[in-house]
């Protein structure tokens, strides 16, 4: 018998429910007739929201509970930030909906500076990415940095209350919660490499759920889809985590792929950049791993998890 209702797991921050709202309409527009709830779950993450998530240094912080209402069948779907989940999931479990991607760019949010190279000398700029510290490490190095962590607008308004100078958030954040008017400056490739996944959402569900995934399929956007995988390779060669600084970004250029990657010490003193083109995503990723490897990547890693 055809399924009349699904159930969508969901974090509850504003931004999280925000994303799963918009999941829940385009699903309800494509399934006339299909009715589909929202729950509610608290993980690890939601739970330690004042620590900073390196210092944490558990896999799954924001997606273990879901992916475990999905195992329970608790749940028929999780909405994910494709960058937080983790390049090892349950065996059971399989991402059913990719839609297409948004901005992948970070963004800066200042209190008062117009941009990056406006800010005062040592200025404090928030983040809890050792990724984007050490990127802007690279250009900056007088910059001093503060934890940002709680909702979407609870950062912005931390920015704009004098906790620190700047804070730096995800531009598809910004756009997907109503806030992109708070953004200062985008922060080009040149700047600042995207973390893998930035701006996706990966719509998980189990990998037995045919009725589902068939409902799904024609939603599915195919280059997002291989710009995903081919990020989640290149992290998972590598043996990224969360205490590695690791970015990267693949886009459509000119009916092939192009990458930029980049690996680094949290401090930004050394760093192994590329960008590639290929024509489909696992020659693509192949090719930024053995060229990140030529510039000593595994060290850079090993020196990132000391």
């Amino acid at each position: 018998m055809a399924r009349d209702r699904i159930v969508i797991g969901t974090r509850g921050s504003l931004l999280a429910l925000a994303q799963t709202d918009w999941v829940a309409q385009q699903i309800r527009a494509a399934c006339p007739g299909l009715s589909v709830e929202l729950r509610r779950i608290q993980t690890t993450g939601d739970k330690r929201p004042t620590d900073a998530i390196p210092e944490i240094g558990q896999k799954g912080l924001f997606t273990f509970e879901l992916e475990q209402a999905l195992l329970a069948a608790e749940i028929d779907l999780a909405v994910h930030s494709a960058k937080d989940l983790p390049t090892e999931t349950p065996e059971a479990l399989d991402l059913l909906w990719v839609p297409p991607r948004e901005d992948a760019r970070d963004a800066l949010v200042t209190r008062e500076a117009k941009g990056l190279r406006d800010l005062p000398a040592g200025a404090v700029v928030g983040t809890s990415s050792l990724r984007r510290q050490a990127q802007l490490r690279m250009i900056r190095p007088d910059l001093s940095f503060i934890a940002l962590r709680g909702n979407i607008d609870t950062r912005i308004r931390k920015v704009h209350r004098g906790d620190c100078d700047a804070g730096v958030l995800a531009l598809a954040g910004l756009r997907r919660a109503g806030f992109e008017e708070h953004m200062t400056e985008p922060l080009e490739v040149d700047v600042m490499i995207s973390a893998p996944g930035q701006g996706i959402l990966a719509v998980q569900g189990r990998r037995d759920d045919d009725e589902l995934r068939a409902l799904l399929a024609p939603l599915d956007d195919a280059m997002t889809r291989e710009a995903l995988l081919c990020e989640r390779w290149i992290v998972d060669q590598l043996a990224g985590g969360c205490r590695t600084p690791i970015g990267a970004w693949i886009r459509a250029a000119d009916r092939r792929l192009r990458g930029d990657a980049i690996v680094a010490l949290p401090d930004g003193s050394k760093h192994a950049r590329t960008t590639a083109e290929a024509d489909e995503w696992r020659s693509l990723a192949d090719a930024i791993v053995a060229d990140l490897r030529r510039q000593d990547a595994d060290a850079i890693i090993a020196a990132s998890r000391e």
